[in-house]
């Protein structure tokens, strides 16, 4: 069963609301096993509505309207629908009554218009309305002598996630005659750039290829500051048998990719730090100064952080660096600064892992150092490490970096 997903609305081409229903289809489609190879945005216009539906009807079984239900005048997805199926549209005074209950509930009026949300092709069945004034609709529609099926429900996010669960995914299962389920677990790497991760991975790939059915597939994702993301999808009769191609897969890209990832899923590199140092029964207290704050607000940003951070010192000055941390006197994008800030912020927040930042993000180089050079330092009972980093991008993309390796330094010296 092939599922195409349609969404109705000048204003998603404008870019004046993010199409987050699209999102939540795919996702929901893809966990009761249902593919969905094609997702498509057009405006209110009802030719190139119509057009849109013609050729989604031509390369999936099933397509999935979204918005365009509602009582206004460019609310013409009942429109376009009837004429792709070649009928009128007839107004079901049931629906009309129904939506007029709704308003008398609220103390409200109902306005006119509020009736052609009532208007249901004909050989359409609709689906009543719950949580808004707009039903769904079931549209059988026949191309090439082959059976397939147009829902439509409305844009409003709690309305058509309401349709979704209730009706739509339970009536394509059915349809489908197939039960199964399709998962996805994401690698979270840092330090190495996608065509190196790519290249890595390359055996693995064509492995899965020459497996012909592969149980598996893999995709790569570059996600700026958060790294490069290695996504596993599979699909199966049901949760634990997709469960163990995942754990099969996920085992053979760790044992490629090693140390670069440092996470799953929704999993930051803070939030691991995080899990280290719990489980090490350990705390770390931060001196950031290129970074401004930023590695302790990435890391306060973890549920239950007041666990294992201590604290940060801002030390934007080079003055602050002297006398709060403890810096020597001279260069303070350095090494040796970075070493002195890591170890002067454990001592002066009493924590048991120190972890520093200093550099220059732009726009003049500093201390002879050009612009983009940045030190991070590690400092605990077992000495010290410092990393020099040469980071590319604007002043931003800098600091933003520069956090982000901070945090994994500080993963890496944790695990050893």
């Amino acid at each position: 069963m092939r599922v195409e997903v349609v969404a109705i609305g000048t204003e998603l081409l404008l870019g004046q609301i993010t199409d987050t229903n699209s999102s939540w289809m795919g996702e929901h489609l893809a966990m009761a096993g249902i593919d969905s190879h094609f997702q498509v945005k057009v405006g209110d216009n009802q030719d190139r509505m119509v057009s849109a539906l013609r050729i989604a009807l031509t390369r999936s079984d099933a397509v999935i309207c979204c918005g365009g239900l509602g009582p206004t005048q460019d609310d013409i997805t009942r429109e376009a629908i009837a004429e792709v199926m070649g009928v009128p549209l007839v107004r079901d005074e049931a629906i009309v009554a129904r939506i007029q209950a709704m308003f008398d509930a609220r103390g409200r009026i109902m306005a006119d218009n509020n009736a052609r949300q009532g208007d249901v092709p004909v050989g359409a069945t609709a689906i009543a309305q719950v949580k808004g004034t707009a039903p769904g609709l079931i549209c059988p529609v026949t191309v090439d002598g082959v059976e397939r099926v147009i829902y439509a429900v409305p844009g409003v996010p709690y309305e058509m996630t309401d349709y979704m669960e209730r009706v739509i995914i339970p009536d394509l299962q059915r349809r489908s005659g197939e039960v199964a389920t399709i998962k996805s677990r994401t690698l979270r790497t840092w330090g190495a750039a996608e065509s190196t991760i790519a290249e890595m991975v390359a055996p693995r790939l064509e492995a899965l290829d020459q497996a012909g059915a592969p149980p598996a597939t893999i995709a790569f994702l570059a996600s700026g500051i958060e790294g490069i993301k290695v996504r596993i999808t599979a699909k199966a009769n049901n949760d634990a048998a997709v469960a163990k191609i995942l754990d099969d897969e996920e085992v053979a890209l760790r044992a490629i990719l090693g140390g670069l990832v440092f996470g799953l899923d929704h999993e930051t590199m803070e939030f691991v730090a995080g899990r280290l140092l719990v489980e090490a029964g350990k705390t770390v207290a931060v001196a950031e100064s290129v970074t401004g704050g930023l590695v302790s607000s990435r890391m306060v940003a973890v549920p239950g952080a007041s666990a294992w951070f201590r604290g940060a010192i801002v030390s934007y000055a080079s003055e602050v660096k002297f006398d709060l941390l403890g810096v020597p006197e001279g260069p303070v994008v350095s090494a040796d600064a970075a070493a002195a800030m890591a170890d002067g912020v454990a001592r002066r927040l009493g924590a048991d892992v120190g972890l520093s930042i200093t550099g220059v993000a732009g726009p003049d180089m500093q201390d002879g150092q050009p612009v983009g050079t940045v030190f991070v330092g590690v400092s605990d009972s077992r000495g010290t490490v410092v990393q020099e980093l040469k980071l590319p991008g604007d002043r931003d993309r800098i600091r933003q970096f520069a956090a982000i390796s901070a945090a994994d330094l500080l993963r890496r010296h944790l695990l050893g």
